[in-house]
């Protein structure tokens, strides 16, 4: 039986349940040793004192905060025990939010929650049950090993799961950090179209258990030709990049390949892929389907292309009527900063307020 390595209580309003946390994965790398080059010496860290060069032990050793050179507050472990908030071991749940407006970039690690006892599992049902029925996600802080986590727990089939969320200060904006990002919609036309059928004729079902570590698996045959006095495989070398001139060819060329990887049908064309009434494919269980073609949408004019003009930047209503995403379009495009950090009210609010700024500055 897996060993919790955090226990404590989780508590929402008035009600408390007693867990213990357990870890979700583990890590299949193949790890090695450090050795000496021409002998089989291992290499050890040590912890050692760089003035003396004598080694100490770990029950000698204290933090210490640089406030000057060679100047350092020192912090014993137990202060810091006493100083975490949390202290009393909780998971207190504050708020309940929507698990899909979480953004994946926020989700760190995974913990498996579990009840500490057999008398505290139809508390720890009932919490289960109300997430998943609602699918929301409870969010909460708690400290674990002098550190504190801000969380999302949520609900799994049999369990409840524990995701650590990286803080908002600790999440780049793209728009910020990275150079070169395409400002407009990518592609045209047909070759949107073909990219959609090939998105298409790849899409399944998710399995985890279809996919493998092929880099640990060549570094475990690396190993074993070695050991042998076998000769060594290459890797092969990356492919380059594709040409935007023949873009169109490239497309054509994988989506009859994943068709014919997938026992699907001939080889497609530009004109049949834009041609009425679209092209057959196979679903994911091999059933013939049909894959509309995507008409263009009309130019906007007039009154249409007002009430555009009005929702890119302005007017709540407009606003309240859009996805998330399409949100974070528009703030990309005014370049609002802090986007990326903002929940889907945020953005509306950062949107109006940008329309009313533009209205004050035609004026």
């Amino acid at each position: 039986m897996a060993r919790a390595i955090w226990t404590g209580v989780i508590t929402f309003g008035l009600v408390t349940v007693p867990v213990g946390l357990h870890t979700a994965t583990e890590d299949h790398t193949v790890h090695f040793h450090q050795l000496q080059r021409g002998t089989s010496d291992r290499i050890r860290n040590r912890r050692v004192n760089e003035r003396t060069g004598d080694e100490v032990g770990t029950g000698d050793i204290v933090k210490g905060f640089e406030v000057g050179e060679g100047e350092y507050v020192v912090v014993e472990p137990d202060e810091l025990d006493e100083v975490a908030p949390g202290r009393s071991q909780s998971i207190e749940i504050s708020d309940f939010v929507d698990l899909d407006a979480i953004e994946p970039v926020y989700f760190d690690r995974t913990y498996y929650v579990a009840p500490r006892g057999k008398e505290y599992t139809k508390v720890y049902e009932l919490l289960r049950a109300a997430l998943l029925q609602t699918g929301k996600a409870g969010i909460a802080t708690f400290v674990m090993r002098n550190k504190q986590y801000l969380t999302a727990l949520r609900a799994e089939d049999r369990v409840l799961v524990l995701q650590t969320l990286h803080w908002a200060d600790e999440v780049r904006d793209p728009g910020e950090e990275l150079p070169g990002l395409p400002s407009g919609k990518a592609g045209q036309g047909k070759q949107v179209d073909m990219a959609l059928q090939l998105v298409d004729a790849l899409s399944t079902d998710w399995d985890p258990k279809r996919y493998r570590d092929t880099y640990q698996e060549k570094v475990r045959e690396l190993v074993k030709a070695k050991a042998e006095g076998q000769e060594i495989a290459t890797a092969d070398a990356p492919p380059d990049a594709t040409n935007v001139i023949d873009l169109m060819k490239v497309l054509e060329g994988s989506l009859k390949a994943a068709r014919s990887g997938r026992g699907g049908g001939e080889e497609p064309t530009a004109e049949r892929a834009s041609a009425p009434g679209g092209s057959a494919r196979k679903t994911a269980d091999g059933r013939a389907a049909k894959t509309a073609k995507r008409k263009a949408p009309p130019k906007k004019t007039g009154a249409a292309s007002n009430r555009s003009r009005r929702a890119a930047t302005g007017g709540t209503r407009e606003l309240q009527k859009l996805s998330k995403a399409d949100l974070y379009q528009r703030a990309t495009e005014l370049e609002v900063p802090g986007r990326s950090k903002m929940s889907r009210e945020d953005l509306i609010d950062a949107l109006a307020g940008a329309g009313r700024r533009r209205k004050k500055s035609a004026a």
